[in-house]
């Protein structure tokens, strides 16, 4: 989870957007996070380019518990 951690503050960052100071499961992209729909997408290219996931191939993902299962399966 800390690799995510360490995604999510590098599209936060470079978005001109706090970072987060933790992460955990239950966590919404949106609403804890403040993703909006391009920090998505960057998000996707990033999880994709290193575990090999297309993290919304399959339906829409609004939590990172959401990511880390798809991740570990």
């Amino acid at each position: 989870m800390e690799y995510l951690k360490e995604i999510i503050n590098i599209i936060l960052i470079k978005n001109q957007k706090s970072p987060i100071e933790s992460i955990s499961s239950k966590m919404s992209l949106t609403d804890d996070i403040g993703f909006d729909s391009l920090d998505l997408a960057e998000l996707t290219v990033h999880i994709e380019a290193k575990y090999g996931v297309d993290i919304f191939e399959k339906e829409i993902i609004f939590t990172v518990e959401q990511i880390m299962d798809l991740i570990e399966n």
